[in-house]
């Protein structure tokens, strides 16, 4: 940690963190996602599939542009790290970062999960949220978190005097990844990014400001749903942290499934509804 009390204060440093703060990106210039005609489908939609995730392991699950899928506690209290691709381009991916700038640091209902640039458009749409009436509590938490990079065996063996973990939310979706595309681990690996953290309780510490974990309160029964804007092909893991209450790539902690449920809705109910364009911005030198 850094020592800041060695640092001294000029003379106006209470005038300059007294600067009134300015949002990034105004909501009021971001398209906004049509939840109206949205909820008019989920009155419509059927169950066409669905994938068990095991503890401690990843499974893929694709989705057609137009359908809807489901997040599904069904045990226990477990937090599920996310992946997304374009299920026909795996160079487009989910981009947390630009969807935790265009958001906030934690997303539920309304809010969109975009791709990364240059194709910069809403992958899927948070349509339903069981865990919406958290909020943020006393400690700063929050729930579904796009702050954290999910738990890699990297920075374990760093941590851990150089221990080694396989079962890290970054190993199991690479893994995943591979078995459904028949890529190399190699090859695979590069493509695993950043995720959002399904059920996850995260924050900062007040006086630190470092990134905290506490126990989710998801339940069996909660589910968090997603709208399908593109072709999706995803990758979840059931997180070796559980619900992530104690410790974070272990197994020591006590783990449940995850269940995938992919939605079909009445076509006729998404009339009017227009797949999103990649961005239209023309990169030239």
């Amino acid at each position: 940690m850094v020592d800041r009390s060695t640092v001294p204060a000029p003379a106006d440093a209470e005038a300059r963190r007294a600067v009134a703060p300015v949002v990034c990106y105004p909501v009021s210039t971001l398209p906004p996602a049509p939840m109206g005609l949205l909820a008019a489908a989920r009155e419509t939609m059927e169950k066409i599939d669905a994938v068990v995730v095991p503890p401690r392991e990843g499974r893929t699950f694709k989705v057609p542009q137009g359908h809807f899928f489901r997040i599904v506690s069904i045990e226990g209290p477990q937090v599920g790290d996310l992946n997304l691709w374009n299920a026909n381009d795996l160079k487009e991916r989910f981009f947390s970062g630009k969807t935790r700038a265009l958001h906030a640091t934690h997303v539920t209902t309304g809010d969109r999960l975009w791709s990364n640039l240059p194709h910069l458009r809403p992958m899927a749409t948070i349509t339903h949220d069981t865990l919406g009436w958290y909020g943020f509590d006393e400690h700063g938490g929050g729930v579904h978190d796009v702050i954290g990079t999910r738990c890699d065996p990297y920075t374990h063996k760093l941590l851990s005097g150089g221990g080694d973990y396989h079962h890290c939310c970054h190993n199991n979706l690479t893994r995943a990844l591979a078995g459904e595309t028949g890529l190399s681990i190699s090859e695979a690996e590069p493509h695993v990014h950043d995720v959002l953290n399904v059920f996850m309780c995260t924050g900062f510490t007040r006086d630190t400001q470092q990134y905290f974990m506490k126990a989710s309160p998801v339940r069996p029964g909660d589910f968090l749903e997603f709208f399908a804007e593109i072709d999706l092909l995803g990758a979840l893991s059931a997180c070796p942290g559980g619900d992530c209450g104690t410790v974070h790539s272990s197994d020591e902690a006590r783990c449940h499934p995850l269940l995938v449920e992919i939605y079909k809705p009445d076509p006729a109910s998404l009339a009017g509804w227009t797949p999103p364009a990649l961005n239209a911005y023309d990169f030239k030198a």
